[in-house]
């Protein structure tokens, strides 16, 4: 963040007096520029604090100059005295101040470079500030990621650091976990606490829905790829996590080359989070396809005992069947479970409110089964499952009604020959 005007004026060594554009002394000043020429905004850029003497400047010349140089975008005009004028001419003074551009006096004492080497100073101090907040904010964010539920804590982390919102989604763009708040929902932060989770709910689920054409793009990439969005209220970036899913964050200011940096972090250490918990749901999958083979078999009791000692159970019956083919296996069992992002699944939460977070409480049980994944899901909520499972690919569904103690016979036949089951309703 560059030092405001203000600032620059208000170093009492530099004797600056501000004659003229008082309402424009919080402009940001980006750099010092001296010039002689009476035209030098060819070579501006716009934000600088324009130096002059005003040796080829005459009264006549004061509203052309001023004009140009607002036109230029320039922070302020500093006039030099004591050289080719004895004091501002006048002229000059009311074209800054009719332009709203700041005018300062600088006396013969202070050298040109003295303010030069003052702005320098000060865009040194601010930018190592800024390097500050952010090995900060990226130490925050990597003790964030050693939490138990390490990417749900790094969003958390993200969204008060930008102070803005932060999105984890699933590989097809479904909402795993949100955080944040901004004017977007404020209405609803004055209701009560249920109130205000729903609120949440539905403010996440519809932004996730927004930004699910921008999802599909990045998706279709033949490389992995970020992008921007800008509205006039509202600034968002979304990056892939590898193939794992997406993240998106949101702030009502524009994100400044250190809030990218504090983005670019927390996308690592999702990523890796993301990736490292590969080896341990490959093995948890394994054991659940194993329980799902002690199913088949009748062994049931012997089924409920193996998920007990991993702190799983069977769902309650009856249960309604559901044959799964998905390109992502583990992103449909994460979206069916409730598991947390990056966890075992099987360890269900509720962290977000919606779907997810409902489906967390009613014990659903998945399985690998030969390129399908099996779902056994109670009756009471397999339409709201299979319509989730619908969005990951295909779903075949049984009839409900189904006892796992007396549906080994019938699964098992169904599973054998790969077909799909033949439900009562139809296949969606």
């Amino acid at each position: 963040m560059a030092p405001a005007l203000r600032r620059i004026t208000a170093i009492v060594p530099l004797h600056l007096e501000v004659l003229a554009g008082w309402n424009g002394l919080d402009r940001p000043v980006r750099w010092v520029a001296v010039s002689e020429l009476e035209d030098p905004t060819p070579f501006l850029e716009g934000g600088e604090l324009v130096l002059t003497t005003g040796m080829r400047l005459s009264a006549g010349d004061a509203e052309p100059y001023v004009s140009r140089l607002v036109a230029r975008g320039v922070a302020g005009l500093g006039f030099g005295v004591g050289l080719s004028h004895d004091a501002v001419p006048p002229a000059f003074a009311e074209a800054a101040e009719a332009a709203g551009l700041p005018l300062v006096e600088v006396p013969r004492d202070t050298p040109f470079i003295a303010i030069g080497k003052a702005v320098s100073d000060l865009l040194a101090g601010e930018q190592y500030e800024e390097i500050s907040r952010a090995f900060a904010a990226q130490g925050r964010l990597t003790r964030a990621a050693l939490q138990r539920e390490g990417p749900v804590a790094v969003v958390d982390r993200l969204a008060r650091e930008i102070g803005g919102w932060a999105l984890l989604l699933d590989p097809a763009g479904a909402l795993r976990h949100a955080a944040g708040t901004t004017g977007r929902r404020a209405a609803g932060l004055h209701a009560g606490t249920d109130d205000k989770r729903g609120v949440a709910g539905d403010w996440a689920r519809e932004t996730a829905r927004s930004l699910e054409p921008e999802i599909a793009r990045l998706r279709s990439a033949p490389s992995l790829s970020s992008l921007a969005l800008s509205t006039p209220d509202e600034h968002v970036v979304v990056q892939p996590l590898g193939r794992r899913g997406f993240f998106a964050v949101g702030s009502p200011r524009p994100f400044s080359p250190i809030a990218y940096t504090i983005v670019n972090a927390a996308g690592s250490l999702l990523t890796l989070a993301l990736e490292q918990g590969r080896e341990q749901r490959s093995a948890a999958a394994q054991v659940r396809s194993a329980v799902l083979r002690l199913l088949l078999a009748g062994e049931v009791r012997a089924a409920a005992e193996t998920l007990a000692a991993l702190g799983m159970r069977l769902p309650e019956e009856p249960v309604t069947v559901l044959a799964c083919d998905t390109p992502d296996p583990e992103a449909l069992t994460e979206a069916l479970t409730g598991a947390a992002p990056g966890a075992v699944p099987g360890a269900l939460t509720g962290a977000v409110p919606g779907p997810r977070g409902a489906f967390a409480g009613v014990g659903t049980f998945t399985a690998p089964w030969e390129g399908l994944l099996v779902v056994l899901a109670p009756d009471a909520g397999a339409d709201e499952l299979v319509a989730l499972a619908a969005q990951h690919g295909r779903v075949g569904v049984s009839a409900p009604g189904v006892e796992i103690a007396r549906s080994e016979g019938r699964v098992d036949g169904r599973m054998e020959g790969r077909e799909p089951p033949r439900p009562e309703r139809p296949d969606r």
